[in-house]
């Protein structure tokens, strides 16, 4: 009974959305609160669950959320992510443009959530494709990876990062385990998947795109851009950060260190709120007052950044809500003992039914969040390493992208594309991220 009142709430949410046109938020609220009633929980109990999860998410998440956007802003406003990308673009040469393509994606990808990168990449994708007569879903191919990727791999996304939060992982790990997978996926789904691309859908390939939707773009003069060194580090540094905190953790961890003094100041600047706060300020200095820009023009890049992510957030928290639904509902309990004494790996369960929930629901982040609910109950009965969880979570809910996704729209839309070429490309382009990234991590569980 209790999947049975999941399925019906997933098909009651795909209505609510689709059908109706409802906001996702509102949604995601209206379908808490009836399988919240589905599921017989007390009367007195049902807001509070829905407050719990709602708060319990974005208490974790929307400090490094609205740091994370606020940094990427004032890189993108500043002109540091045109450098990045056009200095790649020269170095690597006409003849491994794709690479440049590859590499500078995926580093503005790290800074930027996927909506932003893609909008920004795009006009920069266009203008050397244009330059070196080349078609744009060439180059579109390797960016969109390099973006998806990032977004549900790599902390400080939205993604791995309240994951992380749920299942009570190292967000450092998560990083750590992130980048191995993601390089050799992004290589797989990006450049060599383009050639496979090429043969299945080749009048694709002749289409020219349109950002006309984009409006007018900002553009900079090289020269008045930050240095690549600097825009590089400005947008890498939360990563460093987190990351030298994770590896120094696990060499005390393995190598029996005392923990003194140094390793909690290394672990503190190391968590991702922290290292979040410390990259912003840089950024301040490096993509701001050091170029003479006004603090005004600084804060105003800020605030248009916390503006534009204020219905993402809800959305997130909605998420939360139903999450905690499932898991005070008693449904995360049923699975659990559904799977007691199975012998299916955690790792492949958590990527299964966030598959299925993407599939169902649209949202990859909402997927996420959903199968936390499910999967929550089963950590316990398990010595499973829990950053490969939220990695398996994240590559399940980016699978199969299609019409019920924004994302999908996006990109048929901006590559001038038709439904079936869309399908051939972003949807297909989708589930090899996904597949690849779970074998990565089933690898990956062998040794850790």
């Amino acid at each position: 009974m209790p999947l049975l009142i999941v399925v019906v709430g997933i098909i009651l949410l795909l209505i609510l959305i689709m059908a109706l046109k409802l906001n996702t938020f509102i949604s995601l609220l209206i379908v808490s609160f009836v399988v919240a009633l589905m599921l017989g929980m007390p009367l007195e109990n049902i807001v509070k669950t829905v407050e719990t999860g709602l708060g319990g998410t974005l208490g974790h998440l929307a400090l490094i959320f609205g740091l994370g956007a606020m940094l990427g802003k004032l890189i993108a406003d500043s002109g540091g992510a045109q450098r990045i990308a056009m200095t790649l673009v020269n170095k690597f040469g006409e003849k491994r443009i794709q690479w440049a393509v590859v590499v500078a994606s995926f580093i503005i990808g790290i800074a930027l959530f996927f909506e932003v990168g893609l909008v920004l990449l795009i006009p920069i994708v266009f203008a050397i494709a244009r330059e070196l007569k080349v078609s744009v879903l060439f180059l579109g191919i390797p960016m969109a990876t390099a973006l998806s990727v990032t977004h549900g791999f790599l902390p400080p996304h939205p993604g791995p990062t309240v994951i992380a939060g749920e299942y009570g992982a190292n967000i450092g790990e998560v990083l750590l385990y992130g980048f191995i997978i993601a390089i050799p996926t992004v290589i797989i789904a990006g450049p060599l998947f383009t050639k496979l691309a090429r043969k299945l859908v080749p009048d694709s390939f002749t289409r020219v795109g349109n950002i006309a939707s984009l409006g007018e773009q900002k553009t900079f003069k090289i020269e008045d851009t930050p240095g690549f060194g600097i825009s590089v580090f400005t947008a890498m540094l939360p990563v460093i950060l987190m990351a030298i905190a994770t590896i120094i953790s696990l060499m005390q961890k393995t190598m029996n260190f005392h923990e003194g003094h140094f390793i909690k100041i290394v672990e503190f600047i190391g968590d991702a709120s922290t290292a979040m706060i410390i990259s912003l300020l840089v950024a301040v200095y490096t993509m701001g007052i050091r170029r003479n820009i006004p603090m005004q023009n600084i804060m105003d890049s800020c605030s248009t950044a916390i503006a534009n992510i204020g219905m993402m957030l809800l959305i997130i928290g909605g998420g939360g809500a139903f999450k905690q639904v499932l898991i005070d509902g008693g449904v995360g309990d049923y699975v659990a003992k559904l799977f007691e004494g199975s012998s299916m790996s955690p790792i492949l369960l958590a990527w299964l039914i966030a598959a299925i929930l993407r599939i169902s629901l649209g949202s990859a982040t909402v997927a996420a969040l959903t199968t936390a609910g499910l999967v929550i109950p089963l950590l316990g009965q398990t010595d499973v390493n829990l950053a490969l969880v939220v990695l398996a979570t994240g590559a399940g809910s980016l699978i199969a992208s299609h019409v019920n996704d924004a994302g999908f729209w996006m990109f048929k839309e901006y590559f001038n594309l038709s439904m079936k070429e869309t399908f051939a490309t972003w949807t297909l382009l989708e589930t090899i991220i996904s597949v690849c990234g779970l074998v990565f991590v089933l690898f990956i569980s062998l040794f850790v």
